[in-house]
C-alpha cells in the first residue's frame, strides 16, 4: 500500500511540473520561465539581490541576445517569488560580439538590413531598473559611435571597468 501511495505521489508530482507553462510575468515576452514552489533553493526576500552581468556573446535565445534575455529571466524568476524590484538591483557589462545588440534601429537596419530585435527588450530592461553599460573600447574596435548606440544604454570607459567597480560593491557576478 505505501509503495502505490508513493508510486501515485511520484507520478502526480512529475505531472504537475510537466504541466506548468512557460511564463513571462515581469518582463513581459522575454526571459522565459517556468515556476517551481516544491524545490529546495528558492529566491530569498530577506537579501538584496545585487547582480553584475557580463555579456559578450552575440548568440541568441527567442531571437534576442541571449544575456539581455538571461537578465529578464532573472527578473522574471526574482518578481516570481515575491521579490519587490526595490530589492534588485541589476547592471550589465555589454561588449565583445554583444555591442551590436546595442545598436540604434536606424545602425542596426543599416547594417544587417532588419531592426534591431532588442530594441523593447533593452527598453523593458532599462524601465524595470537595469543599468546597461557598453563598453566604449568594444565601441571604438567596431567603429560605433555614440549617436548609433540605443537611448537605453549608456557608455563605460570599459566593460572591465563596470565589471571590477560593481563586484568591489558588492554585486554578484553572473557570466
Amino acid at each position: 500500500m505505501k509503495s502505490v501511495l508513493s508510486l501515485l505521489t511520484a507520478l502526480f508530482c512529475i505531472g504537475v511540473s510537466l504541466g506548468q507553462e512557460w511564463e513571462t510575468p515581469i518582463i513581459k515576452g522575454y526571459g522565459k520561465i517556468k515556476n517551481f514552489k516544491d524545490v529546495t533553493v528558492q529566491p530569498d526576500a530577506s537579501l538584496e539581490y545585487k547582480l553584475v552581468f557580463d555579456i559578450t556573446s552575440d548568440s541568441e535565445m527567442d531571437g534576442v541576445n541571449k544575456g539581455l534575455w538571461k537578465i529578464a529571466r532573472v527578473i522574471n524568476m526574482l518578481g516570481s517569488a515575491g521579490i519587490p524590484s526595490d530589492k534588485v538591483h541589476m547592471v550589465a557589462a555589454i561588449h565583445g560580439a554583444a555591442t551590436f545588440a546595442t545598436l540604434t534601429d536606424a545602425k542596426h537596419q543599416e547594417m544587417y538590413s532588419k531592426v534591431n530585435p532588442n530594441t523593447e527588450l533593452l527598453q523593458l530592461l532599462k524601465k524595470y531598473g537595469v543599468e546597461l553599460f557598453v563598453c566604449a573600447q568594444a565601441t571604438a574596435a567596431r567603429n560605433i559611435r555614440a549617436e548609433d548606440l540605443n537611448p537605453n544604454t549608456e557608455l563605460a570607459l570599459s566593460a572591465m571597468t563596470v565589471l571590477a567597480n560593481y563586484q568591489l560593491q558588492g554585486y554578484a557576478l553572473m557570466p
